[in-house]
């Protein structure tokens, strides 16, 4: 994989930052996006734009069948057994609020609990705690060991006969832990316990086989790979999009509508109300083929050589503090320097054209556990290089300098 020819592909790296040539260290936050992707949106607006589902006419049939290429290009790379398990939302989040909305109506009952775990992004929290204040669902944690790990014995103790749901993500966006769903999910369905999976983090950065990792759904966060923004998946086994409730009412997901009475569509219209994000659905299916053309095995190998190198580069770096120290770790790399604010270390590398994230990375109940207000974190996209995480740790050497730190 020449990643040289990749960054090509990426015109924002063309863009200076700063004076500075961009090193783009944001990547768990959102990724940038390659020509194809910004080519497809804008050749569809300018000479091939309709609504789609709606009418008969050339240009909307046309942009019908796209929008449903994409459907089925998703269902093959993530593995789904059928392509009507693939829903479009407007993002990751609202398919997980779309998940423990519809949940919450049909299946759980007051005292039910609900087991997430102390990595969680807000998103994989937030929607169940609504259930919390409505419903009086409970909401435990499993806790994170030493390493800002979850072993599945953290999880397993944590079971009781109470417990309906396990929602947990893929790849933790700040300590980098890639947790066991598979053996998760055969833990929970042996008793009786739905999976949800946060799947942000594992999308850009994992092989996704839904029928292997058996889970009942998963969500997708498109702009974080390589894809458009407003745009989510919400993969749902069969038997449970075809129980549970809609989401949403509006044009599009109804069958017939009565004074008296509406049936709802088939799956997946039952969960696509309104007028969806066209463009972003079709230019998503260039995401894919991107993804495809490099290779998620290559991708795979390429960010553990790099996240190797940053540890070992940032580990000899006095001050800096990693946080995690996961079994298999993402591409991930979030830390601290003693002494300084972590949005004081993000100002300043920001000055040589570094870009990081700092603060809680929407993961308050983390931070809290490890005693910090918020961290710094380098993550990774198909475009870094050494020579970028190099750049990360002489921009950390100045923040010393400038900080008269040792």
């Amino acid at each position: 994989m020449n990643i040289n020819n990749i960054k090509k592909e990426f015109p924002i790296f063309d863009e200076k930052i700063q004076n500075n040539d961009l090193v783009y260290l944001d990547s768990a936050n959102s990724s940038q996006k390659p020509k194809v992707v910004l080519d497809r949106i804008n050749d569809f607006y300018s000479k091939q734009f309709s609504n789609v589902g709606r009418s008969i006419h050339y240009l909307a049939v046309a942009a019908t069948n796209l929008y449903e290429n994409t459907r089925t290009s998703v269902q093959k790379y993530i593995n789904a057994k059928d392509k009507n398990e693939i829903v479009f939302t407007k993002g990751a989040t609202e398919a997980l609020n779309l998940v423990a909305n519809t949940l919450g109506q049909a299946i759980l009952e007051p005292n039910d609990e609900i087991l997430i775990t102390e990595l969680e992004h807000h998103s994989n929290y937030v929607p169940w705690h609504f259930l919390r204040k409505s419903k009086n669902i409970k909401i435990k944690f499993a806790e994170i060991n030493e390493d800002g790990d979850i072993p599945i014995e953290n999880i397993e103790k944590e079971i009781t006969e109470k417990t309906k749901v396990i929602a947990i993500t893929h790849l933790s966006n700040v300590t980098g832990a890639v947790l066991p769903i598979k053996e998760i999910t055969q833990l929970a369905h042996s008793k009786g316990i739905v999976v949800v999976v946060d799947g942000c983090q594992g999308g850009p950065h994992l092989k996704l086989d839904m029928q292997d990792l058996d889970c009942d759904f998963y969500a997708i966060s498109c702009h974080k790979m390589y894809g458009p923004t407003g745009l989510g998946v919400l993969y749902g086994k069969k038997k449970w999009l075809e129980q549970l409730p809609p989401y949403q009412g509006g044009g599009g997901m109804i069958n017939e509508v009565k004074k008296d009475r509406i049936s709802y569509g088939d799956l997946p219209n039952k969960y696509e109300a309104g007028t969806m994000a066209t463009a972003q659905v079709i230019a998503f299916n260039e995401s894919i083929k991107f993804l495809e053309s490099i290779g998620i095995e290559n991708v795979i190998k390429h960010e553990k050589e790099l996240i190797e190198y940053g540890q070992e580069i940032l580990k000899k770096n006095n001050s800096v503090k990693l946080i995690g120290n996961p079994k298999e770790r993402g591409g991930v790399l979030s830390f601290t320097v003693e002494g300084v604010h972590p949005h004081d270390i993000a100002t300043i590398l920001d000055e040589t054209g570094v870009a990081i994230r700092a603060g809680h990375h929407c993961c308050q109940i983390l931070h809290d556990k490890l005693g910090i207000p918020a961290s710094a974190r380098a993550s990774l996209g198909v475009y870094n290089t050494k020579d970028d995480l190099d750049k990360l740790n002489e921009g950390i050497n100045n923040c010393k300098k400038v900080f008269d730190l040792k």
